[in-house]
């Protein structure tokens, strides 16, 4: 398990798995890319690993949304060392917000945030965003939501993980829980819960119930905990690598100037967060997951080697447009390149980072937070899905 620092006020308390549930259910065999196909025959999808978060923004629930900002990065890194055949999945994300009063009455006080997407500075932002106020938590609501709102994979390859957090019983609201989850089950997604509170607390208030009625995991996490990060000698020339690989990429496009500001803005996001964190989301930076296709001209080329030729004038930022398509295709080689080797030095230093890491939790036991929940129950569930993990 990858986690990556630690809660400061539960660093003597271990974290107890006695009375989380283990994921139990029938595995579909796995099918084979030949015959995994889109809407495009000749084409096949790649596997995915898709995780909804619902996250609770009551009054009380501050603590939860900053652990979430203080753990994205963290949680990505997790499931990038997952593999499916050899192969790196795509990582979809998505995110919900409830029991907020500021949201409808008429929509149970939820709200789709962001769909289950690449899109990973897009997830950044979005948490960001939240706030708290109110309110009323509806469960049963949000993962019916979730269900049949969100762009979940038909494979039978892929995974497909909600993660609900919340603090207020699990049975309220207009629609039964119980009946929710079933349809999420109907559709291959498994249900994890995380109460913020104390564990008994979440047992007689159905968090538990709700856990093992959708093949998932129950945890407790005290929520109003500050996230403390490990240190290491390598952050700093993680963060280094991080302002170099930033200088490769090259926006186009409608949206290509503002997602490469957003890209710089989520920088400073987790920067803000501490040191360690930043370097976390350097890390993920070097990641093939880390995909900017649809603004980032170097990826783009690597899904579409005509993409230059199709591309007006217009399109391209100011500092190309008078340059010819040959240069143009030369300098985006040159980044592509150059994005590479630092890739690769960040990933060789993420490496020792983690090593440093692992080797300073094995002095102290603490409990999971949001962060360290959700990565231990998806490092568990993708075994019986026939992932392995690759350090």
């Amino acid at each position: 398990m990858r986690n990556t620092f630690i809660t400061s006020a539960l660093l003597a308390t271990a974290f107890s798995f006695a009375n989380c549930t283990n994921f139990n259910h029938k595995d579909t065999n796995p099918i084979t890319a030949s015959t995994v196909v889109d809407e495009k025959p000749a084409k096949t999808e790649n596997t995915k690993i898709q995780v909804a978060i619902l996250l609770d923004t009551s009054n009380s629930m501050d603590g939860l949304i900053e652990q979430a900002k203080s753990r994205l990065w963290n949680i990505v890194n997790t499931l990038t060392t997952l593999k499916y055949h050899g192969k790196t999945p795509d990582i979809e994300i998505g995110l919900y917000e409830y029991g907020n009063d500021g949201l409808s009455a008429e929509a149970n006080y939820i709200r789709q945030v962001a769909p289950l997407t690449t899109d990973l500075d897009l997830i950044s932002e979005k948490l960001f965003s939240l706030r708290t106020n109110g309110g009323s938590e509806y469960c049963g609501a949000v993962i019916a939501d979730a269900t049949k709102q969100l762009n979940w994979g038909k494979d039978a390859s892929n995974m497909k993980l909600v993660y609900i957090a919340g603090n207020e019983p699990f049975n309220q609201g207009g629609i039964n829980y119980k009946e929710a989850i079933s349809d999420a089950l109907k559709k291959d997604i498994y249900i994890n819960t995380i109460f913020c509170g104390n564990q008994e607390e979440g047992i007689r208030t159905f968090w538990k119930d709700g856990a093992d009625a959708g093949k998932g995991k129950y945890f407790n996490i005290d929520s109003n905990k500050a996230v403390l990060y490990i240190a290491t000698p390598y952050d700093v020339r993680i963060s280094e690598c991080n302002t170099k690989i930033n200088t490769t990429y090259i926006s186009y496009g409608a949206s290509g100037h503002a997602k490469k500001a957003n890209q710089e803005l989520q920088d400073a996001n987790a920067q803000g967060v501490s040191q360690a964190n930043f370097a976390e989301r350097a890390v993920s930076k070097s990641k093939a997951v880390y995909k900017n296709d649809s603004w980032d001209l170097v990826d783009k080329v690597k899904d579409d080697k005509g993409a230059i030729d199709k591309l007006k004038k217009e399109e391209l930022p100011a500092t190309l447009q008078n340059k010819s398509k040959a240069e143009i295709k030369v300098y985006v080689e040159q980044k592509s390149k150059e994005r590479e080797a630092i890739q690769k030095e960040i990933g060789e230093l993420g490496k020792k980072r983690q090593a440093y890491i692992d080797a300073e939790m094995k002095k102290t036991n603490a409990q999971d937070d949001l962060g360290g929940a959700i990565n231990t129950s998806v490092i568990a569930f993708a075994k019986t899905k026939g992932y392995t993990v690759e350090k």
